[in-house]
């Protein structure tokens, strides 16, 4: 039930071969989600993974891509992604 607001900033994930939420449906919830966006509402960026299930990459060198994936969309959000240190 998605309402017309000011949404934050929403990454949606899914996996083309997760058994337990099909692919689509993180699609059509960002696609819910920007129809019903209030001016001021963050971007809804979706990622789907056409190689992994619900529990994501089970390689470990992926694995730790895909968290760094995370970490940067987090990062860009809190306006910490071009900062020098």
């Amino acid at each position: 039930n998605v309402k017309r607001a000011v949404y934050p900033a929403c990454l949606l994930t899914g996996g083309l071969h997760d058994p337990r939420v099909a692919y689509w449906e993180p699609a059509k919830f960002a696609a819910e989600l920007r129809h019903s966006q209030a001016p001021g509402s963050g971007p809804v960026c979706v990622k789907l993974d056409l190689s992994a299930g619900h529990f994501s990459a089970s390689d470990r060198y992926k694995y730790l891509k895909e968290l760094a994936f995370d970490y940067a969309f987090l990062l860009d959000r809190l306006g910490l992604a071009d900062k020098k240190i």
